[in-house]
């Protein structure tokens, strides 16, 4: 990772000893903290069983899971698009993540891919692709929308159900070991609610808010049952763990 010294948290910041999407409107929008949230909760739970070795966080951005990888791993890269809307400063290498990536056979002991795989136009050639770049034993630790809007048009092409994920790993020659949905229909109907709210002048940020705090009050991120095992009709995404065979 380039000029780790000067890695600041971005969109995902520890507030109460737990990790937390940033309320900061510049990092994340005002109805979008809930599945921010979500996914801070499933990383923070996670990366400290799965992410060891060489990592490689593919679509880093601004690298905002590095608060909790960095003191488990021996090395961090981090790479991303030329034309990256977050910038380079962090980023090792740039390319076409649709393409095959430059990388040897075997680099990487760890995947990190956060926000990635709906913008993959092409999502079977890229799981080849890390599936070659991963040791054997290596592991895959990513998430993606289900229910969710469109963001960073026109580069947004797929949503996945658990079994699209499922097909997509194992034809790569992985297996899966944690498949989670991340939220049911509460969190989804209160994301979209938060998103058309945050919309209004002036009083939007705050009653997306107060949609979205509510909803958690009432549980909409309780866990509706690992997708392994029982299956959410509206998830708002989901979480996966693939280990390479």
């Amino acid at each position: 990772m380039r000029n780790p010294a000067r890695w600041r948290p971005t969109k995902y910041v520890m507030r109460g000893g737990r990790l937390r999407a940033s309320r900061d409107p510049r990092e994340v929008g005002a109805g979008s903290r809930l599945m921010g949230d979500a996914i801070a909760r499933v990383y923070a739970e996670h990366l400290p069983r799965h992410a060891r070795g060489r990592l490689i966080d593919l679509g880093c951005g601004k690298a905002p899971l590095y608060l909790v990888y960095r003191d488990q791993v021996a090395s961090v890269t981090c790479v991303d698009w030329p034309e990256s809307l977050h910038g380079g400063e962090y980023l090792d290498r740039t390319c076409d993540l649709s393409a095959p990536l430059p990388f040897e056979d075997a680099s990487f002991d760890t995947i990190v891919l956060s926000d990635v795989l709906e913008h993959i136009a092409e999502p079977q050639a890229l799981f080849r692709e890390m599936a070659r770049i991963l040791a054997p034993g290596g592991k895959l630790v990513m998430n993606t929308p289900f229910l969710y809007w469109l963001h960073e048009t026109p580069h947004d092409y797929h949503r996945y159900t658990e079994f699209a994920l499922r097909r997509l790993a194992t034809g790569a020659g992985f297996d899966v070991l944690e498949l989670d949905a991340l939220g049911g229909a509460g969190a989804a109907l209160a994301d979209l609610l938060a998103k058309r709210l945050a919309r209004i002048p002036l009083a939007g940020g705050l009653l997306a808010d107060l949609v979205q705090s509510t909803a958690v009050a009432l549980g909409a991120l309780r866990r509706p049952g690992r997708a392994t095992n029982a299956t959410e009709l509206f998830p708002l995404g989901y979480f996966m763990v693939a280990q390479r065979r």
